[in-house]
């Protein structure tokens, strides 16, 4: 006999299951032409130039994270605007409901109040462009055969 969180692991196996049945199935159905164009490197649309190996400005990942941040905290915020606006509630334990709902909620505000302005001090969010460095990359494709490839694919496009 199983029990509930066995047909769960059923479940999942079983989901498992099908899709590597279906990706198998893909794979000997579909046909396999691969061409020069098809095996170019894809940059958002455009035409590749040069190496790919460059460094990346890390405060994009900084903002990203402050903004999820902020967006985690106003789903938090929400559901305790609703709970801390429930007059019966309030009404129902003398008003130390909303007292105690707002010190919690000043609290976990004030938290982040002072993550940010932590940031902020620290210059995490000055927004500085920097020199682009492009490093040297030792790779046993010569550099020129990237520009050839590259002007192959530049005349066969257009």
């Amino acid at each position: 006999m199983l029990t509930d969180f066995g047909y769960i692991l059923l479940f999942i196996i079983a989901g498992i299951a099908f899709i590597g049945l279906m990706l198998t199935i893909a794979g000997f159905l579909r046909p396999s032409r691969p061409n020069e164009e098809k095996l170019s490197t894809y940059e958002s649309g455009e035409d590749p130039s040069g190496n790919a190996n460059i460094q990346f400005n890390v405060r994009f990942y900084v903002v990203a994270l402050i903004f999820v941040l902020f967006e985690i905290e106003l789903l938090f915020l929400f559901p305790w605007a609703v709970v801390f606006g429930n007059e019966d509630l309030i009404a129902q334990t003398n008003g130390q409901w909303g007292w105690f709902a707002l010190a919690e909620m000043t609290v976990f505000v004030g938290i982040l109040v002072l993550g940010l302005a932590y940031a902020w001090a620290k210059g995490y969010l000055e927004w500085v462009r920097p020199q682009p460095q492009i490093p040297e990359v030792k790779s046993p494709v010569p550099a020129g055969l990237y520009d050839q490839v590259n002007e192959k694919y530049k005349r066969n496009k257009g």
